[in-house]
């Protein structure tokens, strides 16, 4: 697997989830918080998600087949979207059933220092994860907001990585309020409530991730300014009178396929429209690199006939 940004950041993902599961899971059975347990779930769920993310690199470097002419790169789509599965079943469907539990039967918080101290460590690993995703997606987004990095990008582990480490940072806030109040008031209740919090946040999480993954699986076409860029191209190509139908879709995060109908003028021999369309392919490539397939259908201009 080639060791690309995207490829270090799951790695730091991974790493840094791993040994934070396993500091909260301790920090739960010293405690007997349901915070901590639902943040040990989550983060177990986030370790699970970086090697399905990395799974999906690997079976996408798979050569095209009779069956899969075109290659396997929309695997990276499919683990993805495995992975807002999870996030909502292991997650945010585990975070509810703890919290409803111990909203139900309250129970006492026992060392919370111990918790509190786990909390923080795990803090500091989520945030050494998070600077690294943001320093590897700033260098994919340009000059495009996060969110709409998010929702544009057609590589899907920045996004996923990135919105899992924001989303952990963001609970770890809850469980820290949630022990802190029971602590301070002697009222276990505080617990379940930021429980439940966790809960919701990871259900958001996990519908943004299942939409955006969904729209990748089933293919989207090129972002608007790569539009532009091709259609530009074409039209900037000589001999081409114009385009008149042109179509784009992603292969893989780094492949796009681009068909397209362009028009010559009725004075075009055989060659000359050879040699135009090979221009015309060269000139998307150029323009757009990550463009792997071109169809290019001829056309007569319509007025001629």
């Amino acid at each position: 697997m080639a060791a690309d940004g995207t490829t270090k950041s799951v790695v730091v993902a991974l790493a840094a989830n791993a040994g934070i599961a396993v500091a909260k899971f301790v920090g739960f059975l010293v405690t007997g918080s349901s915070a901590m347990l639902a943040e040990s779930v989550h983060s177990l769920a986030d370790t699970i998600n970086e090697v399905l993310l990395m799974v999906g690199k690997r079976v996408a470097l798979r050569r095209p087949d009779a069956l899969h002419q075109f290659g396997y790169g929309r695997s990276r789509y499919f683990y993805s979207f495995v992975v807002a599965l999870l996030v909502f079943v292991l997650g945010a469907v585990a975070a509810g059933y703890e919290g409803y539990r111990k909203l139900s039967h309250p129970e006492p918080i026992s060392t919370p220092g111990v918790a509190v101290a786990i909390l923080v460590a795990a803090a500091l690993l989520e945030s050494f994860s998070l600077r690294t995703v943001l320093k590897e997606s700033n260098r994919l987004k340009g000059s495009d907001g996060w969110w709409q990095f998010i929702r544009n990008s057609r590589i899907p582990e920045p996004p996923v990585v990135l919105l899992e480490d924001s989303a952990a940072l963001l609970g770890l806030g809850m469980a820290f309020a949630g022990v802190t109040l029971t602590v301070v008031t002697g009222n276990p209740l505080w617990d379940a409530v930021s429980t439940l919090g966790i809960s919701v946040l990871l259900a958001v999480i996990a519908v943004v991730l299942i939409v955006e993954t969904h729209s990748l699986l089933i293919g989207e076409g090129a972002t608007a300014k790569q539009y532009k860029m091709i259609r530009s191209a074409l039209q900037r190509t000589e001999h081409v009178d114009s385009v008149v139908d042109l179509r784009t879709q992603y292969l893989a995060p780094d492949q796009m396929m681009v068909a397209a109908k362009i028009v010559f003028g009725p004075e075009q021999e055989f060659a000359t429209a050879a040699g135009v369309i090979k221009d015309a392919e060269a000139r998307i490539r150029q323009t757009v690199p990550a463009v792997r397939v071109v169809y290019i259908q001829p056309e007569l201009d319509p007025a001629s006939s």
